[in-house]
């Protein structure tokens, strides 16, 4: 009798997770990739789509969504759901779409936000395959050159300058020929990668599967035996290095794609995962950065939704049993309510959980646990540099530039942040540059003879705080002196690498934390949103930290959601998709790409049988 109750329990659980694994349909096709149209240049039809403002006539009605955000994240999450069937509306504070992939133009330049590079988006791979299907097949990409990323360690006579290629065996094989003493260390720091990149899926899978689930595999140490990946993830990138090689310039290149956090605060899988994830190529979008959000919206348009812009979240609307049933947006002096039976939040978790739950469900211990989990990341500057000539002329190059004062990122990071107010813009210890215009090679077409250039490096929102309540482009002298003495050093640092742009600059807009905060809604300016410190990627962290939150019908997408930029956030959407649809779309995207794989094959066979005849 036993026996029979316990195989009929067994027949069950099976049942059920072939229904949650298979038993829903695919929101992906291959029939919904078109071949790309000519590209759109009249900004006026652009704006139609990214710029579209909010008004009640626009909301779309019955619908099954609502997105707080338009950043990859969100917009990953709206056209997932809205190719599942979902009617999707998306709200963005901003007056224009994309988030930190949106452009904005200025005097005649056009500056990307927070995409500079991208990669893992060759033909077939996973993220070339999310993209095809969310802009159904008209997003495009422009490879970069093989050496795409320069790293120089020192000032002056003391400057060591190292170069990064891509490249499935070149990356590794460059690296040997420029540290030939470190061969053993650079092999083990390359497993490290492979293993990183090829297993990532089991930490992410920790999200998707019941939690106790999870923490149970983890606990007992079954997850242990089945891949290093778990451990590696809450493995401290400065410990282990220290164990692979005392050559503090080749720990720079271990850990050179700085987000906020100190080497000795990150993860080695994180670290890890950045390089490898331009193994295979760097790439920019055809058209700039903005392309992204305008081709997802017009998805998300086709499917019956929308994304509405000048849209700013008042708060999420929780009814009397603690269910999210929609939000309150700000429509000048007034306050319109818009309902949905699902609420995916693209903003944060602290805007999210401190400033739009009510304050009743926002004291909740659940939700204050969920709060605890997380710090806030650190600010980012950003200096936009307009320039009179051509690339050729300023002698500019795609290749990006990521420059530091010395070669102990932990020290310098911790010294720099500790800094008074006043000595930090005078001891910058690293930054990164980007030429945008350099990358695009319709950036030509657009705005000829100009060129544009980025700089970038990390801040403490503390040091900007005491202009927090002043409005954008009325903070007064003393912020706009303040800012300017980073945005000086910054620009004399850069023109070091590239010297003829000195007298070249007609044009500069400096963004600080608050700007961050104004335009992007980045909580304390942070871009990279909640801080990516190494207890966030501790195993059961990562169990821990799901798209579901303590209030039902409230998700989380984006950044804080498993990591940065605009993979991780893109990799957000997805899971909070599969969530929310609880179905696991990543077995739809695996299927998807065999599917392609068996079509490359059968074309390749085609071509070879022609050409034999």
């Amino acid at each position: 009798m036993w026996l029979l109750i316990i195989l009929i329990l067994l027949v069950i659980w099976a049942g059920g997770t072939y229904w949650y694994l298979f038993g829903k349909g695919s929101p992906f096709s291959l029939e919904s990739v078109r071949p790309p149209g000519p590209r759109e240049f009249d900004q006026k039809k652009r704006d139609k789509v990214i710029k579209q403002g909010f008004s009640v006539d626009k909301v779309p009605q019955n619908l099954d969504a609502i997105v707080i955000g338009s950043g990859i994240g969100g917009l990953t999450a709206g056209a997932t759901l809205a190719k599942a069937g979902k009617k999707v509306l998306v709200l963005e504070q901003h007056d224009q779409a994309g988030g930190c992939c949106h452009t904005y133009i200025e005097k005649g330049f056009e500056f990307d936000v927070g995409l500079h590079y991208i990669g893992q988006v060759h033909e077939n791979s996973l993220l070339r395959v999310v993209f095809d299907q969310i802009t159904e097949g008209q997003l495009e990409f422009q490879k970069l050159n093989q050496h795409f990323d320069t790293i120089q360690i020192g000032l002056g006579d003391e400057k060591r300058e190292y170069t990064i290629l891509s490249g499935k065996n070149e990356m590794k094989t460059h690296l040997i020929k420029q540290f030939p003493a470190e061969e053993e260390a650079i092999e083990t720091f390359f497993k490290i990668m492979k293993i990183s990149a090829k297993k990532t899926h089991y930490l992410a899978s920790l999200k998707l599967i019941p939690q106790w689930v999870s923490l149970f595999l983890l606990k007992s140490g079954i997850a242990d035996l089945v891949s290093p990946v778990f451990r590696l993830s809450g493995t401290c990138a400065t410990d282990f290095m220290n164990t692979l090689t005392k050559n503090k310039d080749l720990q720079i290149l271990f850990s050179y794609l700085f987000y906020g956090v100190p080497p000795k605060e990150s993860s080695l899988l994180i670290n890890a995962l950045l390089i490898h994830h331009y193994k295979r190529g760097a790439y920019y979008p055809k058209g700039g950065a903005s392309e992204i959000a305008f081709h997802i919206i017009r998805t998300i348009q086709r499917h019956g939704g929308n994304c509405l812009v000048r849209a700013p979240v008042s708060q999420i609307l929780v009814n009397d049993k603690g269910a999210a049933y929609g939000v309150k947006v700000r429509k000048g002096q007034e306050e319109v309510e818009v309902h949905a039976p699902v609420v995916v939040s693209n903003c944060g978790i602290f805007t999210t959980f401190q400033k739009l739950l009510p304050p009743e469900i926002r004291a909740k211990p659940d939700v204050q646990k969920r709060l605890s989990s997380m710090k806030h990341g650190r600010g980012s500057f950003l200096v936009f540099c307009g320039l009179d000539g051509t690339e050729e002329e300023l002698g500019l190059v795609s290749t990006n530039f990521w420059l530091f004062k010395d070669n102990d990122m932990d020290k310098s990071m911790e010294e720099f942040f500790a800094l008074s107010k006043e000595d930090a813009p005078d001891n910058i210890p690293m930054m990164f540059i980007t030429v945008p215009s350099a990358k695009d090679p319709e950036a030509k077409l657009r705005h000829p003879g100009k060129s544009c250039m980025t700089i970038l490096t990390m801040v403490k929102y503390e040091w900007f705080e005491e202009w927090k309540d002043t409005t954008v482009r009325r903070r007064g002298d003393e912020y706009y002196d303040y800012k300017m003495r980073f945005a000086k050093n910054l620009f004399a640092w850069a023109c070091t690498v590239f010297p003829k742009i000195k007298d070249k600059l007609v044009f500069q807009d400096v963004a600080s934390p608050l700007t961050n905060m104004h335009y992007l809604g980045a909580q304390r300016g942070a871009m990279y949103s909640a801080e990516h410190n190494l207890e966030r990627f501790y195993a059961e962290a990562v169990a821990k930290n799901r798209c579901s939150t303590p209030v039902k019908n409230l998700y989380i997408s984006g950044q804080d959601v498993f990591s940065c930029g605009i993979a991780g956030a893109l990799h957000g959407g997805l899971l909070c998709a599969s969530t929310v649809l609880d179905h696991i779309i990543y077995i739809d995207l695996f299927l998807l790409k065999k599917k392609l794989k068996r079509r490359k094959a059968r074309e390749q066979a085609q071509m070879d049988q022609k050409k034999l005849h």
